[in-house]
């Protein structure tokens, strides 16, 4: 600091000095996926994970990620918890996860009769794990609902049952509805006491990804570093939603405490028969 810098001043330069900074963490990250075909869905709440990456991103819905790392289209896809979990084909990515302790916001069940009244659920086909979250935390209900294919998401408020997850689910909060919602986080975290991972990297067997993942794991550190940035500069809904959202309902990390919701949900998926499920793999 020079002798006598009034501290507006220095706030300046310091604020130059961190964005000139982050200029060069994303210039260093801007071609670092190549060689390598890797998958996200567009949506709020992965940005934070592809910080960096998005101009080398496939973008597409999870139940077309999954579909394509099936076809080995993909070498990595930020992927629903359930395909790694339903198919013996993928290492998880250590460390990074799209989680929740409690309210996630994002996905729930929105629903005008009480939740015994459930005959039917209109879905997105393309949810994977909100779909085998929902039916898990039903079934312990001892409610067993027939899902069925959302036909449009303008539908939506006139189900009397309704999953949404995403963005979608977002725009729902944020619009007039008579609609009571059943937050499936906060449903999960009462029922078990443990955060939910609803998504995760998977990479595809076979492929050597020691580099992508040490490039994934980058684009991580740089959106949790930036997180303040990403919540100012992003125009969805508010900023002080936003704040909330990315900064407290929804976390990136997967240590032991993710590790041990999985297990759980692991081993509710197959008290009810929701299977085969095989065990995760956990890469670094």
């Amino acid at each position: 600091m020079a002798e006598g810098e009034p501290p507006e001043t220095l706030a300046r330069r310091l604020e130059r000095e961190q964005r000139a900074a982050r200029l060069g963490r994303e210039l260093e990250l801007e071609q670092s996926l190549a060689g390598f075909r890797v998958g996200s869905v567009r949506a709020l709440n992965t940005v934070p994970l592809t910080r960096g990456l998005e101009d080398q991103i496939v973008y597409a819905t999870p139940a077309q990620l999954a579909e394509m790392l099936r076809r080995d289209e993909l070498d990595a896809g930020l992927v629903s918890i359930v395909e790694p979990l339903f198919h013996d084909r993928y290492d998880i990515l250590d460390g990074v996860a799209i989680a929740s302790l409690g309210e996630v916001k994002s996905v729930f069940l929105a629903h005008q009769r009480p939740l015994e009244e459930a005959r039917e659920i209109f879905c997105d086909p393309a949810s994977l794990s909100s779909v085998a979250l929902l039916k898990v935390l039903l079934a312990e209900r001892g409610l067993h609902p027939e899902f069925r294919p959302l036909e449009d998401y303008s539908r939506a408020v006139e189900k009397d049952f309704v999953l949404l997850i995403g963005d979608a689910a977002l725009d729902f909060l944020f619009a007039p509805h008579p609609h009571e919602i059943f937050d499936l986080g906060a449903a999960w975290y009462e029922l078990t006491r443990l955060p939910f991972v609803y998504a995760v990297w998977a990479l595809r067997r076979g492929v050597e990804t020691r580099e992508l993942r040490r490039r994934l794991l980058e684009a991580r550190d740089f959106g949790m570093e930036t997180l303040d940035s990403i919540i100012r500069e992003r125009t969805e809904y508010t900023e002080d939603f936003r704040k909330d959202y990315l900064g407290w309902h929804i976390h990136y990390h997967l240590g032991s405490d993710e590790k041990r919701g999985i297990a759980r949900f692991i081993e509710l998926l197959r008290k009810h028969g929701f299977g085969p499920i095989y065990e995760p793999r956990f890469v670094t």
